[in-house]
């Protein structure tokens, strides 16, 4: 199907040809497109070109917009156009053309957003936890707001590769080793296998501060690790599996999905090509037994490529991994989504492939932490919030609610209305927020139904379904497909105008990697929609303006549903 063009893209088409054509510009102009308004009473879009242009036309910027006026040839989908302040031009849409707009859109199975990437690859790089250590609330950000940027990049049409790169390497698998064979609880492995891995490796942690002798034995079953022992080689494999099989549990409860499970042992054999890469090119040099890269040049600090014994850091293995990627998936972008404190990391390890010729698009999204009010976390102490914990603690509470809303619902379908209340509210907390935001969990806040959470749109959209559910019983026959779309009280006008702008949320979310845009559209639309709902007549209407109403309530609820989706959050029919 052909792609829509929404009216911000035909208003910023028809302003910039128009300008330049009347005014006589090159393209050097600057931006003399259209942008949303926020206040109806100031139209539905509105240029900002005469301020542009003033310098350059030595002309009154009021000046400059009455010629555009009164010498544009005016689309016929504009009202009227008008000029405030110092030169602003409003321009009001024509009912008729926003209730043509929802028809095209309610069409089209994209509802209007365009397929921007189609034929292009990208891969999204998150969640990536440590083996042998359960998921905690630590990693709930990169869970949930790279499942989120995963959904919305594979809506616009991309190829999308969603990478779970998980920590399988490293010194901590020599303690993991020897702490294994001694304080292993085979019963507790079989009940539990990452919580008592988990278990291992704090007693094993503890013990290595105390007892020399036992950090020396770790450093041993590591180097015969990294040797290729086929007794510890299985047993890393058998640690990976069992956190593998547990993560996953995890993730089905969120709806998170990986297309890889590439940890950093993937790429051990590419790292010496990669030192050979930066000693030919360099860009490597000793310092005091370790190989470095000097970046002060560019601002930043030395980055070590590989230490004094002989081991390589994160930047080597990441290097190896963009190379490995580029070779094999050819991406257009590749995103990296990670807490605040590895934007050094990242920063360097980018500078680092560009100087080694890596053409690659890499991106950086990083986000601040989630805390709860009253919780800090170690994962060597043994002290965090596990994820599984958090999810169980969401659905209790959420099943509370549904009992005392519905009481009268069988008990299974409480159970499943609540997991889909719980999750949801947990990960809407999290995605409405500015991903770069510290975010203070409470429960109040994520299972409010009245304020912008997950449980308050998953009610609109319910709500929604409930009025089209009493339109279908009163009127069994009607075929809305045969009625048209009629845009009559401000309310509906302010209703279009807002859905016909959800093409554009999509874009902003997907362009800055900022799912809270599209959060912040969808909790805007609810409460439109909760005006609608409230001050016009819906099945009391009378026949026509009843089934058009009928109709814009259907296509509210299908971007709701899909902008939820986006989010990765679920949308019962009935709460």
């Amino acid at each position: 199907m052909r792609e829509l063009a929404t009216f911000e893209e035909r208003l910023s088409a028809w302003t910039t040809e128009t300008m330049a054509e009347l005014f006589s510009l090159d393209e050097t102009a600057g931006n003399l497109g259209v942008t949303p308004t926020n206040n109806e009473k100031f139209g539905d879009y509105q240029c900002n070109a005469a301020m542009e242009l003033a310098r350059t036309l030595k002309t009154a910027p009021r000046q400059i917009a009455q010629d555009f006026i009164d010498k544009a040839i005016v689309p016929e989908f504009i009202e009227k156009m008008e000029i405030a302040g110092p030169g602003f031009i409003n321009i009001f849409i024509r009912n008729a053309a926003l209730a043509e707009y929802l028809e095209s859109i309610e069409q089209d199975e994209h509802l209007g957003v365009p397929q921007a990437g189609e034929g292009k690859t990208v891969i999204i790089d998150y969640s990536s936890p440590n083996v042998a250590k359960p998921m905690h609330i630590g990693h709930i950000r990169s869970t949930v707001i790279g499942n989120a940027i995963d959904r919305i990049y594979r809506f616009l049409g991309y190829h999308v590769i969603a990478d779970n790169h998980l920590g399988d390497w490293g010194t901590q698998f020599g303690l993991m080793m020897v702490g294994f064979r001694s304080f292993v609880d085979k019963h507790a492995l079989a009940e539990a296998p990452v919580e008592e891995l988990e278990r291992v490796y704090v007693a094993s942690y503890n013990k290595s501060k105390e007892d020399e002798s036992w950090r020396e034995e770790a450093k041993k079953e590591l180097v015969k690790l990294q040797q290729g022992d086929e007794e510890n080689l299985a047993l890393w494999k058998q640690f990976i599996e069992l956190s593998i099989e547990e993560f996953n549990i995890i993730y089905d409860r969120l709806g998170v999905k990986f297309d890889l499970y590439r940890g950093e042992s993937f790429y051990n054999k590419q790292l010496p090509g990669i030192i050979q890469a930066l000693e030919e090119k360099g860009l490597a040099k000793e310092s005091d037994g370790a190989l470095i890269v000097d970046l002060e040049e560019d601002g930043m600090p030395i980055c070590i490529v590989r230490k004094s014994d002989g081991g390589y850091n994160y930047a080597t293995t990441d290097l190896a991994t963009v190379q490995s990627r580029m070779a094999e998936f050819q991406p257009e972008r590749i995103v990296y989504v990670t807490d605040e404190r590895q934007q050094l990391h990242f920063k360097q390890f980018f500078t680092i492939a560009g100087k080694l010729g890596m053409n690659a698009n890499l991106v950086h999204v990083w986000f601040g932490l989630m805390r709860l009010p009253e919780a800090t976390f170690s994962t060597r102490e043994g002290n965090v919030i596990k994820l599984a914990q958090l999810l169980d603690d969401a659905e209790e509470r959420a099943l509370e609610m549904v009992k005392a809303s519905s009481p009268e619902m069988p008990a299974e379908e409480q159970k499943e209305l609540a997991r889909a209340i719980g999750i949801g509210a947990i990960k809407y907390t999290d995605l409405s927020q500015n991903p770069q935001s510290l975010v203070t969990f409470t429960w109040e806040k994520a299972l409010n139904m009245e304020g912008n959470s997950a449980p308050y749109l998953q009610y609109a959209f319910a709500r929604i379904s409930s009025v089209y559910d009493k339109y279908h019983v009163l009127y069994p026959e009607t075929d809305l497909s045969d009625c048209s779309i009629n845009i009559e009280h401000e309310i509906e006008r302010r209703l279009a105008i807002k859905l016909g702008r959800f093409s554009a949320a999509v874009i902003a979310a997907a362009s800055n990697y900022r799912p809270n845009i599209l959060a912040d559209y969808l909790y805007e639309l609810s409460q439109i929609y909760s005006s609608f709902y409230q001050n016009v007549p819906f099945l009391k209407a009378e026949e026509g303006t009843r089934e058009s109403r009928i109709r814009i309530c259907r296509i509210t609820a299908s971007v709701l549903k899909q902008g939820l989706n986006l989010l990765g959050i679920e949308t019962p029919d009935r709460i």
